[in-house]
């Protein structure tokens, strides 16, 4: 039976190939840090979202890969820019690129990746996915200086983590929709239906990650709680805090204002709160993002990639790494 992860599976190897000739393509001084976690493996969801909207809407060929790999590299250059603001020690499983290579190269290399995605999208010689493109890469810079600016602050509301996520991980997912329905000339409501998608899957799949970020290390391969070592207040910490009595909420305020948690406080916070099950009525919250996604394609052609793009909602909200 095919579904969407066989499907994943299936592209992940000719998105490889092709992410393997944009990584030879790069500055020689440049490729050991870019390939350091360009091939480190992920799950491509970027580039598929590019291929499903292009075929959906009639496209075909194999310049398509060359299409779909561009939000796969401005999605590697956030997570290489990411690592050296949030101090991260490891990505994928691997030491983060800053930690072997220094600062400055990985900042570097994280620019040239983007500069290459925009080289690119423009090889097509149209301008709208231009457009698309360096729109992408300034919502996603938006919502990272956004919640960067909130960071170790526990008084923003519901409303404006969602714009947070709807920047710095909703609009690339839009975007990635977009340039394949873009490429394929799909009309002008369908190219917005389909962005629409990319949208809400986003929001969702960013809430589902923030909930999984208390799930066991071994499973998901990222510290657990990092997000309240790096003063990210998601929704499984906003409940946490409801939960905890006056004086524990100053305890837990001062220290995630000045990032000053241990790693007990880290493993017994996560443990708590999987406990009280907050990470499960997170996940709960990103439903009304997949029903708004699912709304989106009722109005678009349907075939096999349509079906994909219905299946990839249940895979968002079933992800357990």
């Amino acid at each position: 039976m095919v579904t969407f992860v066989s499907v994943l599976k299936y592209e992940q190897l000719k998105v490889n190939k092709a992410l393997e000739q944009e990584l030879a393509a790069m500055p020689a001084p440049l490729r050991d840090i870019v390939g350091h976690v360009l091939m480190a493996g992920g799950k491509r969801l970027r580039p598929l979202l590019t291929l499903l909207s292009a075929r959906l809407f009639g496209a075909e060929g194999p310049q398509l890969y060359e299409l779909a790999v561009i939000p796969e590299m401005i999605h590697v250059a956030t997570l290489l820019h990411d690592d050296v603001l949030d101090g991260a020690e490891s990505r994928r499983g691997r030491k983060s690129a800053h930690l072997i290579y220094g600062t400055a190269p990985a900042i570097l290399a994280g620019d040239a990746l983007l500069a290459a995605a925009s080289h690119k999208t423009a090889s097509f010689n149209i301008p709208s996915l231009l457009t698309c493109v360096s729109e992408a890469v300034l919502m996603t810079a938006a919502g990272e200086a956004h919640e960067i600016a909130l960071q170790g602050s526990l008084s923003h509301s519901l409303k404006e983590y969602v714009d947070i996520v709807a920047g710095k991980t909703g609009w690339l997912l839009k975007g990635s929709c977009r340039l394949g329905a873009l490429y394929a000339g799909a009309s002008e409501e369908q190219v917005e239906a389909i962005s629409e998608y990319g949208l809400n899957l986003g929001i969702a799949f960013q809430i589902v990650d923030d909930a999984l970020d208390f799930a066991d290390e071994a499973v998901t391969g990222k510290p657990t709680a990092g997000d309240i070592m790096e003063g990210k207040y998601t929704p499984p910490i906003m409940k946490y805090v409801d939960f905890l009595s006056s004086g524990e909420r100053e305890v837990f305020r001062e220290k995630f204002r000045n990032g000053t948690f241990t790693d007990e406080d880290r493993v017994r916070i996560a443990a708590d709160i999987r406990r009280l099950c907050f990470d499960a009525e997170a996940r709960a919250m990103a439903d009304q993002y997949i029903d708004k996604a699912q709304a989106c394609l009722d109005a678009l052609p349907r075939r096999f990639e349509q079906k994909v793009f219905r299946e990839a909602l249940d895979f968002v909200r079933n992800r357990k790494s």
